[in-house]
């Protein structure tokens, strides 16, 4: 193991921050640590070529304007449905340790290939996909996460895969398969303890979050992670709700509490030049004002995993890693 930081928390390298953490934390529970989190992960790769269909999650509105008005639509789509700009391997490097994977299989598709979707889905496949007696050689965002982890042994990753849009039951046995081939003895199953110290002497740098009902017959998934969503388009309606949330306490595991903002059709039609992104940026210093205050742990109205779009801004995931410090100072 290594030795005891005695850096500031904020000064911790990103990439490999947990592996730097002081041991007084190593035998602190996971979910009772701040950990950054990406509020959907992979919107970096949406197709931006009109071959994807508007996802069925979209008002029909939205599903009837983009069928006939696809060249004055589809723009707008783009800009509202992109929440991160970077690989999820830079994501891994800024900090990031929650990825919130959304998956879905494409309306009319033939084929067994899993995207990623949030408006419309995205150009990169979940998994390497087979062609007959060929499989295609690509770095598939699951293979990217693995590699990274290779380079990073004392790095732990949570995957949070959910939504299933147009999954059925053979969709998920592949999927599950493919978690499995990929991550192998990287995955955690329920039964250990989810401390630093126990995952480094395992091996294990994966806790696989899986919402479906088939994750209760299997070992190494973990149930659907809870995710606090205010549906809020400003930042001080989403702290409001975030607070009347704490008085009611925290779940007694892993659970996100994402500080995303939520764009109406309202606030789109009335800011026809800006883009989530404009929206994210004017308000972080706000959010990430109000995060400065929570505190990790425990306690009723403490924090667990903090999630948000465009992390790699705004120094993001060193203001959530720096709130473990208050932990120090608990156990001290």
């Amino acid at each position: 193991m290594s030795g005891c930081s005695e850096l500031s928390l904020r000064e911790l390298p990103m990439e490999s921050w947990m592996s730097h953490l002081p041991c007084a934390l190593w035998d602190t529970p996971l979910y009772h640590l701040a950990i950054p989190g990406s509020h959907n992960a992979v919107t970096y790769c949406l197709d931006m070529n009109d071959r994807s269909p508007v996802d069925p999650m979209q008002p029909d509105m939205l599903q009837k304007l983009d069928k006939y008005m696809k060249p004055l639509i589809r723009p707008f789509v783009y800009k509202w449905a992109k929440t991160q700009e970077f690989t999820i391997k830079h994501q891994l490097d800024c900090g990031v340790r929650y990825c919130d994977l959304r998956i879905a299989h494409r309306p009319n598709d033939h084929s067994t290939d899993l995207y990623f979707y949030h408006g419309v889905y995205t150009t990169l496949t979940v998994e390497v996909t087979s062609r007959g007696a060929q499989t295609l050689v690509v770095l598939t965002v699951l293979t990217e996460i693995k590699e990274w982890l290779d380079s990073h042994p004392k790095e732990v990753v949570i995957l949070s895969f959910s939504h299933f849009l147009g999954l059925n039951q053979e969709l998920h046995v592949r999927l599950l398969a493919n978690i499995r081939d990929t991550f192998a003895s990287k995955l955690c199953p329920k039964t250990e303890a989810l401390t630093l110290r126990n995952l480094w002497a395992l091996g294990y740098q994966v806790i696989a979050s899986y919402e479906h009902s088939i994750s209760s017959s299997h070992g190494d998934l973990w149930p659907h992670i809870p995710y606090w969503w205010a549906n809020k388009c400003r930042a001080e309606a989403l702290i409001e709700e975030f607070e009347a949330r704490k008085q009611h306490g925290r779940p007694g595991g892993f659970f996100v509490t994402g500080i995303n903002l939520t764009e109406d059709l309202k606030y789109i039609c009335t800011h026809p030049t800006e883009s989530l992104k404009d929206l994210v940026m004017s308000t972080y210093p706000a959010l990430l004002g109000w995060v400065r205050e929570q505190t990790p742990g425990p306690r009723p109205g403490s924090l667990n995993i903090i999630a948000g779009d465009f992390i790699t801004e705004s120094h993001f995931a060193p203001t959530v890693i720096t709130l473990n410090e208050k932990l120090l100072k608990w156990s001290s």
